[in-house]
């Protein structure tokens, strides 16, 4: 039963490859690899993830074994066909580059529907968030190369190098705006729309 992998999936199988595991461990090891930045760690979302995998027999329950006063806990492991799906599923991700929604993108094309001014203060908001976000990025980075391998951590490195590429951008437009290179008229624009109209209709 072949089934689309999703973060999720793909977290679990790459857990497994290491070694047997419980779910409550797979979260404890996401967390310590800071994992937090791609999933929301909820209990419940991996164990949908698990029960998915189980039906596709991606993976399978070795048993069960209970700690101390803790709740019995069942522990799993890859088969053959995970980890083949691993490997293809990342094979895929990694090398064909899909087209992402940001919500970012698609209110930037309606920058026009704010004056230059409002839009100009409202990038100088985004601007400063940035510079917050960048900065407790690099620090939290700094202290977890402390702690576990560059390896675990290169999606991180990822989404700071895309942030700072985002402030570098988004300043650059801020600056257009500053110096009135980008400017407009929504209501000129209007204008222009509606006797454009005009004009198909003759």
């Amino acid at each position: 039963m072949d089934i689309p992998l999703g973060l999720w999936e793909i977290a679990i199988l790459a857990l497994l490859q290491e070694r047997v595991m419980h779910p409550y461990e797979m979260l404890r090891l996401l967390r310590e690899r800071h994992k937090d930045e791609l999933l929301v760690l909820k209990r419940g979302s991996a164990y949908h993830a698990i029960r998915r995998l189980l039906a596709a027999g991606m993976i399978e329950a070795t048993g069960s074994r209970r700690e101390g006063r803790r709740p019995e806990r069942t522990t799993y492991r890859i088969r053959l066909g995970g980890r083949q799906e691993l490997v293809r599923s990342l094979r895929e991700m990694i090398g064909v580059p899909r087209h992402e929604r940001s919500e970012f993108m698609a209110a930037i094309s309606f920058l026009v529907f704010l004056t230059p001014g409002d839009a100009e203060a409202r990038l100088a908001e985004r601007i400063a968030h940035l510079e917050a976000e960048i900065k407790e990025m690099e620090a939290r980075m700094k202290v977890a190369l402390t702690r576990t391998e560059r390896i675990h951590l290169i999606e991180n490195e990822y989404l700071l190098a895309t942030r700072r590429a985002e402030l570098g951008w988004v300043r650059g437009l801020a600056e257009e705006l500053r110096s009135g290179r980008l400017n407009w008229d929504l209501q000129e624009i209007f204008r222009g729309i509606r006797a454009g109209r005009k004009a198909e209709k003759r």
